[in-house]
């Protein structure tokens, strides 16, 4: 994993970070599947 991913992770864990914020991060510090991994939900692309 990526450096990004682990710092998303841990700001996440941590509640330093809401899942809307790591909704934000994805395709641009982190994937889809890092989103899931991270959240335990499926991303759905906002429109």
């Amino acid at each position: 994993m990526n450096k990004q991913f682990e710092m998303v992770k841990d700001f996440y864990n941590c509640q330093l970070w809401s899942e809307y914020m790591v909704k934000n991060a994805v395709d641009r510090w982190i994937t889809a599947d890092e989103f899931l991994e991270i959240t335990g939900k499926e991303y759905e692309k906002k429109e």
